[in-house]
Formats: structure tokens, C-alpha cells, sequence
């Protein structure tokens, strides 16, 4: 077995975004996260994903569209400035979103499993590239297919932070055993 892709895929965690350093990563290393991401497998080759990508400036729009439908009324002050040090600390913001094929003729949870692959797949390029990533999925999700401009076919389920880091702390998993979730028949 090929040692280096098993260390990836076993360093693969979730960096948080509280976690990164503000530095921004170059669009071309974003461009190849992607390019991965598009090489995910998908039944009939529908390619279900679509990616919404913020940077600099759009981040912060992004920021503020979180907090407006999050808070609706009014923002606690506290919440506001973790969740704007949240998005400032982060390179780029990318909205993983669900592109279902108009015929309907795979079903959902196979374009939904699909998707998930592709951000398998750029998850373990941000591990081989020692870059922070995390999947987060906040209950407001929903709510901003206006804002993203999605179509009737089209819906977000998530947000990918990615960022740069200068160190993490030790890992503590808690996964069972394996041989706890095989069953030899």
C-alpha cells in the first residue's frame, strides 16, 4: 500500500476556522482544490456539485448575509465580531452546493453522496497541502440560495472554510475500532 496516501487520508481533520492565521492562499492552489473536487465519481456523470467561491472582499458580504439570517433582528455584539473574525481568519469561504440534474433520473441521495465525495476530495488536497479546511453546515444554509443566486434545482448544503495555520493542537480521536464495524460474512 502507497504509505503517502494513507498518512493524508488519516491526517485528514477538521482545522477551524478560529484556528487559521488570516493568511491569504494563492487562487491557483484554490483553482487545483477544485479541479480535484470536480474529479469525484458520479453515477451517470452528472457532476452534481456547484461551488460559490468568496474571497477578500466577497467574504465579508458572505459574513454579513450569515449574521442578517442568523440574528434577523438584532446581532449580539459578542456574536458579531466572532463570527467576522471567523471569515477574516479564513482565506477563502466556498458554498458547497447541490446541482441537481433537471431530469431528476438519479436519486437525490446519490447526487448528495456525490457532492460529498467531491469535498472528500478537496479536503484531502488541502491535507496533502498542509491547509486548514472545514465543512460546516449552519442551520441558515437554507436561506441563502437567494443570496448564492441558486436556481430552482440548486440548493447549499455547506460551507468549506479554508485557511492557512501555523500550528494545531495534538489530535484526540475517539473512533471505535474497526473491527467493531465489519462483519465478515
Amino acid at each position: 500500500m502507497n504509505k503517502q496516501f494513507n498518512n493524508i487520508i488519516r491526517a485528514r481533520r477538521s482545522v477551524f476556522p478560529i484556528q487559521f492565521n488570516g493568511e491569504l492562499i494563492d487562487d491557483s492552489i484554490i483553482k487545483e482544490i477544485l479541479y480535484n473536487a470536480n474529479t469525484a465519481p458520479t453515477h451517470k456523470i452528472t457532476q452534481p456539485w456547484l461551488y460559490k467561491v468568496f474571497s477578500q472582499s466577497s467574504k465579508l458580504d458572505l459574513a454579513n448575509e450569515v449574521l442578517r439570517l442568523k440574528f434577523a433582528d438584532e446581532i449580539p455584539v459578542n456574536e458579531r465580531e466572532n463570527i467576522i473574525k471567523k471569515f477574516n481568519l479564513t482565506s477563502h469561504v466556498i458554498c458547497i452546493c447541490l446541482d441537481r440534474s433537471a431530469e431528476n433520473f438519479i436519486p437525490e441521495w446519490e447526487e448528495i453522496a456525490a457532492v460529498s465525495m467531491s469535498v472528500q476530495n478537496m479536503w484531502l488536497t488541502c491535507t496533502a497541502n498542509n491547509l486548514g479546511c472545514y465543512w460546516s453546515s449552519p442551520k441558515i444554509i437554507s436561506e441563502l440560495n437567494s443570496f448564492l443566486n441558486l436556481k430552482d434545482n440548486q440548493r447549499c448544503l455547506g460551507l468549506f472554510y479554508i485557511g492557512k495555520y501555523d500550528e494545531l493542537p495534538k489530535r484526540m480521536l475517539k473512533k471505535k475500532d474497526i473491527n467493531e464495524k465489519i462483519e465478515w460474512k
